[in-house]
């Protein structure tokens, strides 16, 4: 375990805070500049013998297989070792970016991967410490990306990306529930807390700043705020405790009737939706449309389990690779990147029993092999279509997840 990951979160984030204050170095003078995706025979060449250190979240083994998968074909078709280090937290991987950026380490870095959105990628755009703009929009599988369609392939929590990430994935938040013990679920905030209290100990979530957790949070804030515009902007310090009033007075009353009386929680979602396979809670949520078919599909959940979505939206969002601005192996990062948007490893990304991860990609501008990878998946019983995963409710301003997981801290952790 490093040093870095023995600190505490408030320690990381002065940590963080402190590098941005740093000077940034000229972009010249950057190894990275002896690395353009544009020229891609020349990275292929240079890629060829790497060994990339790809920085993941590990927390679920259905993923952790997956980029097993990718690392053996890259080692196959262009002789590219990858290492999947797995992280619980990615704030951990910005605040080692970080510590090496302040010592001085401008090349040979620890991370040449890192998988990453919101308030973790701004956080590193910022301060400068993420490989030169554009090269995302390089890579030969680029065109075939969906930015039309799919706008938070560019934009990551209000943050353009200006090429500075890949985008990987499609998210939206999805509730399950067990048909065979709650047939009709609450499908609002309000009926929600209604079945809680009703019901106590039948519900719970993640524990911030766990993702999933935060994001629950969010779902609850872009419900409750009474100027939604405001989330698509700055949080606010003079008006950030009357924005957020609401959003705690429904916790307040929610907590007191949750699982173990809101005084512990699950610490990431695989654990939340343990808690529903074991039968100690009506509704769990997950990130992935099609988690719950996977999970069934794995034998985690039983085949009554199916996914509901909120009157009115959930939170959706786009997840992404990013390459940082000293990494050690740019070349292989860039090969690995691309393999990870090609038609092939997105298809396989979105079969349930490999992943379930929706694709980035413009389905039918694919030839028509591609197209058929996609068509011949069976999405798997639980999977709501796409007409019936409704409207997205695009992700707050990266400052609102900072402040609302500092709040809730404050507010709950030491209860």
């Amino acid at each position: 375990m490093t040093i870095i990951r023995l600190l505490s979160r408030p320690v990381r984030g002065a940590l963080l805070a402190a590098a941005l204050s740093l000077p940034i170095a000229p972009l010249a003078s950057r190894a990275e500049e002896a690395v353009d995706p544009a020229a891609w025979t020349d990275v292929l060449a240079k890629a060829k013998g790497q060994t990339v250190y790809f920085h993941a979240w590990g927390g679920e083994p259905r993923i952790n297989a997956y980029i097993a998968w990718a690392g053996k074909q890259l080692q196959q078709r262009h002789g590219i070792a990858v290492e999947q280090v797995k992280v619980d937290d990615t704030a951990n991987v910005v605040a080692r970016i970080v510590a090496e950026k302040a010592a001085g380490k401008e090349s040979g870095g620890a991370v040449d991967l890192v998988w990453i959105n919101g308030e973790n990628f701004v956080s590193l755009k910022k301060a400068g410490l993420l490989m030169s703009p554009g090269w995302a929009t390089k890579l030969p599988n680029w065109p075939l990306v969906d930015v039309e369609n799919k706008p938070a392939v560019v934009t990551d929590f209000t943050e353009p990306t200006d090429g500075q990430e890949s985008p990987w994935g499609m998210a939206k938040l999805v509730f399950m529930h067990d048909t065979g013990t709650l047939a009709e679920p609450p499908k609002t905030l309000a009926a929600l807390a209604e079945h809680v209290k009703a019901n106590p100990g039948r519900f719970t979530y993640p524990q911030p700043p766990n993702f999933h957790g935060s994001t629950f949070l969010k779902q609850v804030l872009a419900t409750t705020i009474a100027d939604r515009a405001k989330l698509s902007r700055p949080a606010d310090p003079a008006s950030f405790e009357a924005d957020v009033a609401p959003l705690f007075a429904y916790l307040d009353a929610l907590h007191p009737n949750m699982w173990r009386q809101g005084r512990a929680f699950p610490q990431n979602q695989p654990a939340l939706r343990q808690l529903l396979a074991d039968g100690e809670i009506d509704i769990a949520f997950t990130f992935n449309p099609a988690g719950a078919s996977a999970a069934i599909a794995a034998g985690e959940l039983p085949d009554t389990v199916r996914t509901f979505v909120l009157d009115g939206g959930t939170i959706g969002n786009a997840h992404f690779v990013a390459i940082p601005f000293n990494a050690n192996a740019k070349a292989g990062a860039l090969v690995l990147a691309d393999f990870l948007l090609s038609p092939e490893a997105q298809a396989r990304k979105q079969d349930p029993p490999i992943w379930g991860d929706p694709t980035v990609l413009a389905v039918e501008r694919l030839e028509a092999a591609d197209r058929e990878r996609f068509a011949a998946l069976d999405l798997g019983i639980a999977t709501l279509s796409p007409e019936e995963l409704g409207p997205v409710i695009e992700e707050p301003h990266a400052s609102w997840m900072v402040e609302l997981e500092r709040a809730w801290t404050a507010r709950y952790a030491s209860q």
